[in-house]
Parts: C-alpha cells; structure tokens; sequence
C-alpha cells in the first residue's frame, strides 16, 4: 500500500502539439484516443479550452505558472533569458509545499525552473532499424521507474511528462503508422503534396522524414493520427501503473497540450504556427476522485492560465502572495460559474510575429511584421458562419476590425500599466533567430528567404534551445 500523503499527487501530462479536435473525446471521427476518452469518463473535460500564447515556450509558460504573457514576458519561441519578475512555477510553488517534483523530456526550457529532478528521453531521433520514432514509449522507459520511486517516498509528488509524439516529426511505429491509412501514400492519382514540398522554408524538413514522392496529404494527417494513437497507448500503461501502486485516489491526473497543430490547414502545413483554431485549441482533463467530478464536460472558455490556480485550490495550497492571471475552474467545475472571459488576446512568435483578438463571434489577426507565407496584414473571420477560418472577410467589415482592435488595445494598455511593463510583443529583439537582419522582417520576400528548418536534426536543436544552429540558413 502506498503510504498518505497530506496532500495529492500531481501527475501530469504535457502533451505538444495536440489538437482537441482530434481526440476522439472532442468529438473525432476516428478512434485515436480509447484510454484518454477513458480518463476523460473518470473526470472532467473541458471543451473550449485555449492556449492564447502560441508557440511552446510562450505556451507553457502560462501552463505552468499561471500568468498570460505580460506576466510571463514569453511570447516567443526562441525566448531569451529568464520569466518575468513576477513568475513562480507550479514546480516551485509545490516544493515550498513539501513536493518532490520531478520534470521528464522538459529541462532547458524556462518554464520548467524548480523542479528537483530533470530526466530526459530521445523525443526526436528515429529508430535506426524501423525508421520509426518511439518517442511515448522512450518517455515510458524512464517515467515508469521514475513513477516508482516517487510512490515509495512519503512525501506527495509532481511528475510532468512531456509527450512529443504529436509533434513532426509523424513517425509512430507499426502498427500505429498504418492503422488509419491503406492506401499509397505516394499515388500518383493523388496531389497536394506538391504546395507542401514547394514551400522552400519547410521543404527539406518534410523530405527528411516523409517518403520519397509521397503526393497524398491525407497520409500524413494519418501519420499524426497514428501518433496520438500510439501514444495514447503509452499513457494507459502510465495510468495502469498509477492503478497498480494505488496511487488513484490520491493523484491528480492532468492532461493538456502546449498548442494544436496546423495540419493540412492555412497554408502553416504539418506546425504550429497562424493563431487559427487549430493552433489554439487545446485538450485539458482533470481526473481526481471524489474531487472532481466523473462523466463531466464544462462547455465555458477557459485558458492555460487558470490551470495552476485550479490546481493549487485541489491540492489545498493557499498562496495570497502570488499574483494569477488565471482563475480556478472549479467554481465553472461545480457549475457555479458558466465561464470565464471569452474574449482573449492571442499571440504568435514562432516562424511569423502577430496578435489578435478572439471572442465568441469573431477572430481578428494582426500582424507586427511581413510574414513568410505572404499572408494579409490584417486577417478577420466570423468564428459562426466560418468556422474552418478560410474566409477572410476583413476588406468587408472594417467596423468589425476598428471594434475589435480598440479592444485589443485597450487590454494591452490596461495590462501595461497593471504589469509596469511593455507589451513583450513588441520587444522581442530577434525573435526568428537572425540577428543580423535587425528586430523585424522589412518584407515577405525576406522573411521567406531567411526563415527556414533543415531536418529533424536541426529541429531538435531547435527545440533543445541552440537557436543560432537550428535555422537553416537561405
């Protein structure tokens, strides 16, 4: 039996680049989440929940300490120097409070700072004989022991896992890599392929880890369907171990994701970047028995900030020092509250600079520079009769953009002044990496001939944090 704990475990997951919208419990057409729709049964899922802040540093810098971006000062990817002044992370919080607190596939990034032990697994680099990437059950190898100890200790623990099977590259291993395609993914019949690989900046990426001639987008959405899927499987064998050392009723379960994913969407093809849906919507489930209910799903907007006050109010931790931006969810939970605000500001730092402005009806993108895919300086869609976003109809609304950016603006000030600090939009010296082109890119053209990734091997320095060698070079 394991020993009691005064407080409850936390075990979490963090999963990058996850779509809601294709886990099976938000409502997908395939199969690809069993054992989280599972979890989701034992506890409480939420079905607007966002992540405002794209892409991973940004993203789960509000994750993991509960402020938006003006407390966080994260906004972009290639993120420079610590959190802002008034950031705490969740794994400093909860060793005040006596935790260990261990972090698996995340150390380097400064939204992991505090944690007592970091560990780390091969998230990126495929098998030499299949090919393939077994990235979740890389993670299990280390996690399951990890899982041990920290059962064995008498005090409670935070375990956060960092899944990347989601993340490109797509390379699940058999039979996940096939079980949601049967046919030729390079068949001649079949096109789109060609805009994918004609993309200069992404192009020799996609080569490295797609097959030879692969024409049939439709394969690699599968691929990253597959990945879900696979991974899926991986977090069951977590959870079942979590069983096994009695640990249920004593562990908060979380699930949530970084970002979505842009699939075959936009034009951002297979990455997370456009502050479209796809991009921002997230999972996020909470399992804790007694605590929170089974069978549930609160249909209110909530955010990566609300997640740690959710978190610290289950686990009983009173902290009135600690300044949040975010809001428990269990008053929405306990249906107290229907929602929280639904209107939200949006920022991207990742291969393009913008911001925007979401509510219920509308999406409005701004941008703060010439993007790579020569997209439109001002982007609006009416989130109702456009769903998907493929329509932009700013040039026939411009009251609707005019209201929509007085608001926009209007939070930014107000936030300025709250936080005594500048928009972090706006001061991201070098944000793509290129110092040497100066703070902005003066043109699309120049965008698109600076900005680019070779390989899966300088997109995992990339990821690691080696900036100036995971761009590639024009």
């Amino acid at each position: 039996m394991a020993m009691t704990k005064p407080r409850p475990n936390i075990l979490m997951f963090g999963i990058d680049s996850l779509l809601a919208t294709h886990l099976s419990c938000y409502g997908y057409d395939r199969l690809t989440s069993p054992h989280i729709d599972a979890l989701a049964r034992q506890g409480t899922l939420f079905e607007r929940n966002y992540s405002p802040h794209i892409p991973t540093t940004s993203g789960y810098a509000s994750m993991l300490t509960g402020l938006d971006c003006f407390g966080t000062g994260a906004v972009a990817l290639r993120h420079r120097g610590p959190l802002g002044a008034r950031a705490v992370t969740l794994a400093e919080i909860l060793r005040a409070e006596g935790y260990d607190t261990t972090c698996i596939g995340f150390g380097g990034n400064p939204a992991s700072r505090g944690f007592d032990q970091y560990i780390e697994y091969e998230s990126w680099v495929p098998d030499s004989a299949t090919g393939r990437a077994p990235k979740a059950e890389n993670l299990n190898a280390v996690a399951g022991p990890e899982l041990e100890r920290l059962a064995g200790s008498d005090r409670p623990f935070l375990l956060f896992l960092r899944h990347m099977d989601p993340h490109s590259p797509y390379l699940p291993p058999a039979p996940f890599d096939r079980i949601f395609y049967g046919g030729d993914p390079c068949d001649p019949a079949k096109s789109g392929m060609e805009k994918v690989f004609e993309f200069a900046p992404f192009a020799r990426y996609f080569k490295s880890w797609l097959p030879d001639g692969c024409t049939d987008p439709d394969y690699v959405i599968a691929l990253y369907d597959g990945a879900i899927a696979y991974m899926d499987a991986c977090i069951a064998a977590l959870l079942e171990r979590l069983h096994a050392l009695d640990l249920e009723n004593d562990t908060i379960v979380v699930l949530n994701s970084d970002h979505g994913e842009t699939l075959y969407d936009h034009d951002c093809y297979f990455d997370h970047h456009g502050l479209y849906d796809v991009t921002l919507h997230v999972p996020l489930i909470l399992r804790y028995p007694g605590f929170v209910p089974a069978g549930q799903r609160v249909t209110g907007y909530t955010r990566h900030q609300d997640l740690v006050p959710t978190l610290l109010e289950l686990a009983g931790i009173e902290r009135p020092d600690l300044e949040l931006d975010g809001a428990s969810l269990l008053p929405m939970i306990g249906g107290e509250v229907a929602s929280h605000e639904p209107e939200m500001y949006l920022t991207e730092c990742t291969w393009m600079r913008k911001h925007g402005w979401r509510t219920p009806e509308w999406k409005l993108i701004v941008a703060l520079e010439p993007d790579f895919h020569f997209k439109p300086p001002i982007e609006l869609y009416n989130l109702v009769s456009d769903p998907g976003e493929l329509q932009n109809v700013a040039h026939d609304n411009p009251d609707v953009v005019a209201m929509l950016r007085q608001r926009m603006e209007e939070f930014i000030a107000r936030r300025e002044r709250e936080t005594e600090t500048v928009n972090p939009m706006l001061t991201q010296g070098a944000w793509h990496g290129h110092p040497e082109i100066g703070a902005a890119f003066e043109s699309s053209e120049q965008a698109y001939a600076t900005l680019g990734i070779a390989d899966t091997t300088t997109a995992t320095k990339l990821q690691a944090g080696e900036k100036q060698q995971g761009d590639q070079e024009a």
